[in-house]
Parts: C-alpha cells; sequence; structure tokens
C-alpha cells in the first residue's frame, strides 16, 4: 500500500503529507492524474487534491474517475471535488442537509432567475477573487454584470449573487480532515457544523468557511485543497484520512 497524492504541483501541504506518511513507513508520491491512472493499484489510498479557478476546476477528473475504478481507496473524490468547488452546487447540497448558508442566486446570460434581494456580493462560481464585489443598488448590479459579460469564466458559468454578511460578524475557518476538525479551540457548534458541511459535498479533507449569525453559524464556502499550517496539523490530517481510507475498504 502506499498514499498517491494526486496534484498539479506540489504545495507546502501536499509534499508535507507524503513527508509525514514517509515517517509512518508508508510509502508516499505525489502525481498529475494521467500518471497516478497508469501508477495507482487496488490496494493504494488515494487524496485528490485538484484546485479550480474562476474557469473551473484543473484537468484530471475523468482520470480520477478511472483511477476510483482500480478499486483503491479514493480520498476527496472527483464528485466531492465538483460539489466543494461549484460554490452553486454547494449552496444546493447544504440546502438539501438542512445546513444554514448565505442565499445565492445564479445569473447569466440567457438562463431565467428571480431577482437577487439587495445588497449581494458577486463571487465566481468557481474560484477565488481577492474581493467580492459589493452591490447595493440595482444599476450597481447591472454595471458589474456588464463588467463581467466579455469575460469568458462568466459566459461559460455565470456568477453567483451572495447574501452578504454582518461586516462585524465573526469569521472562521476550520481544516476538517476525516470526520475530525483539526482546530479544536472552535466552539463545538461550529466544529459540528464543519464536519457536517464537509459530509453533505463528500469531503474528506477540506477547509469550512463559517460565518457568525446570531448564537449559531453559517457555511460560507468551502475548498477542498487546504493548505494547512503546523507540522502537528500534517501529522493529525494523515491519520484522520487513513482511518477513513481504512473504514472505506470493503472487507476482505
Amino acid at each position: 500500500m502506499k498514499l498517491v497524492v494526486v496534484a498539479h504541483g506540489c504545495s507546502e501541504t501536499t509534499i508535507a503529507l507524503t513527508r509525514a506518511a514517509e515517517s509512518l513507513a508508508l510509502p508516499a508520491v505525489v502525481l498529475a492524474p494521467r500518471d497516478a491512472l497508469r501508477t495507482v493499484e487496488p490496494a493504494d489510498v488515494v487524496l485528490c487534491r485538484l484546485g479550480a479557478g474562476p474557469l473551473g476546476i484543473e484537468p484530471g477528473l475523468s482520470e480520477l474517475e478511472q483511477v476510483a475504478a482500480t478499486g483503491a481507496v479514493v480520498l476527496n473524490p472527483p464528485a466531492a471535488l465538483v460539489a466543494a468547488h461549484d460554490r452553486h452546487l454547494t449552496a444546493r447540497l447544504l440546502r438539501r442537509a438542512g445546513l444554514p448558508h448565505p442565499r445565492s442566486w445564479l445569473l447569466a446570460d440567457g438562463l431565467p432567475s428571480p431577482a437577487p434581494e439587495l445588497p449581494v456580493a458577486l463571487t465566481p462560481r468557481f474560484g477565488r477573487w481577492s474581493d467580492d464585489v459589493r452591490c447595493e443598488t440595482v444599476d450597481e448590479l447591472g454595471a458589474a454584470l456588464a463588467r463581467l459579460a466579455p469575460l469568458a469564466w462568466f459566459r461559460e458559468h455565470g456568477v453567483l449573487a451572495r447574501e452578504l454578511a454582518d461586516s462585524d460578524a465573526a469569521r472562521l475557518q476550520l481544516v476538517v480532515a476525516g470526520r475530525r476538525v483539526l482546530t479544536a479551540a472552535a466552539p463545538l457548534l461550529a466544529q459540528q457544523l464543519a464536519v457536517a458541511a464537509a459530509a453533505a459535498v463528500g469531503a474528506d479533507f477540506a477547509t469550512v468557511d463559517l460565518v457568525a449569525r446570531g448564537r449559531s453559524f453559517a457555511v460560507t464556502g468551502l475548498d477542498p485543497v487546504p493548505e494547512l499550517a503546523a507540522p502537528r496539523d500534517y501529522r493529525a490530517a494523515l491519520h484522520e484520512l487513513l482511518v477513513a481510507a481504512v473504514a472505506r475498504r470493503p472487507a476482505a
């Protein structure tokens, strides 16, 4: 058995996870999707770390589907990557699971959609901007959409208009690995919500963004390619991911 991290390039977290595996005498390697397809064996554990930008998810989803068909345990499988990266789909899945999240509206050329309740923030359906575009009036919304209209990613995917959270509300970023939050200092309610949100999209390893809402929290987004900061987080994440992999492997 070996750990195969599927990614385009090696981030600090990707490298650290493989080193943590090797410290446990578990061989580990980082491979691009096509290389993983040629290398993965049924006994392996595969962790998928394909990122996304405004144009969509990085190439490799079809190869990952084929990797899953080999019998290897695949963590953050293709369906989970799509569900977490696509904010429109994320919102639908959170709503289906009964989890609190900001209301959102998909705005795109030729797509009938109810008018969003202003004010809203415009954010890409995939990937991230450095700052979302705040629109408080119909004129501001129209002008913002006119600026986006020539962009390829807008023509392909549209843009999300999202309900604004209170600017003074506390915000949290919690990393979920397996079914546990790595940051134990967070409020228990926030931890439970983060774990439930990851489960709702089928993610085994994700950063979950939360915003305070009254005495509770709402999920504002997930990133299935989390980056960790401390060595103990790498080891803890790897442990939880391996526990999840063992639980998922069919009994002999």
